[in-house]
């Protein structure tokens, strides 16, 4: 049985992205963004899945406009960046609910060796199965949680190194060094580093706004990295070589095997840059 996925905001990037995912797994889709004629309460109206694509923070007032419009046998989803609100706002509806957010951004030639989180709320197996098939067959890898659990890991996975990367863009700027400056001193790791400090700089702020106010975990990490930053810099001033030492075997301690793992695999990364 064929099955018809809606896009609301399937005209930007990520509902584009997807709208080929689903096409070639075979699925009908029809979209709806700004400009179409077809509105987001047109696929309400007629779609098996409605799937809801816009920046972070819209989407739970594009939920909440929705969500009486569906009935219990159709499938409410988003592709959001954070998921206990839009969740919630699902919820409100009749429909099999499940959030998704898809680890990537939309300039990635296909899913194969993407990563999507999934959060079903109230969703039947066979259906989210199917949903998750779509993923899998096309290369992805599905991690399943709660609402609440993937907001509190994404405040450190996006919410901290987002914070972390434009504080070292901020701190350049402040000390009046620019990446080009640095050229010449450049270490293939330090050249990773900045790498991911420019591509950060060159998307959209307002998706790195929404992830870091918008999620209610944000605030208590960065905290806890503000008092780690005032820690080490007390440490590093005091010339404290033996604190320094303690710190730093500690945090290996806690990063555990994953070191050895981060080591060969940035070691691999490191001689592709050579040969290039």
């Amino acid at each position: 049985m064929r099955v018809l996925i809606g896009i609301v905001g399937g005209t930007g990037k990520m509902g584009a992205f997807f709208h080929k995912v689903f096409e070639k797994a075979g699925w009908d889709v029809m979209i709806s963004g700004r400009a179409t004629a077809v509105t987001s309460r047109d696929l309400a109206s007629v779609c098996d899945v409605l799937m809801v694509s816009v920046p972070i923070r819209e989407t739970v007032h594009v939920v909440r406009t929705l969500a009486p419009l569906l009935y219990e046998d159709q499938v409410f989803c988003d592709l959001t960046s954070i998921k206990t609100g839009p969740v919630e706002a699902m919820l409100a509806s009749n429909a099999q609910v499940v959030g998704f957010h898809p680890m990537f951004g939309p300039t990635v030639q296909s899913l194969s060796g993407q990563a999507i989180v999934a959060t079903p709320a109230r969703c039947e197996q066979e259906i989210l199965e199917r949903i998750l098939g779509v993923f899998r067959s096309q290369g992805a890898t599905v991690t399943l949680s709660t609402p609440k659990e993937h907001d509190r890991i994404m405040a450190v996975v996006q919410g901290l190194t987002h914070f972390v990367t434009l504080s070292l863009a901020e701190t350049m700027r402040r000390v009046g060094v620019r990446p080009q400056d640095t050229m010449a001193f450049m270490s293939p790791v330090y050249q990773m580093e900045m790498g991911l400090v420019g591509r950060l700089l060159s998307q959209d702020p307002s998706l790195y706004a929404d992830i870091l106010e918008l999620n209610p975990h944000v605030p208590p990490v960065l905290e806890a990295c503000e008092k780690s930053l005032a820690s080490i810099r007390k440490i590093v001033e005091a010339q404290d070589t033996g604190a320094f030492e303690k710190v730093f075997r500690e945090n290996s301690l806690h990063f555990g095997e994953y070191c050895e793992t981060a080591a060969r695999e940035s070691d691999m990364l490191i001689a592709a840059m050579v040969k290039r």
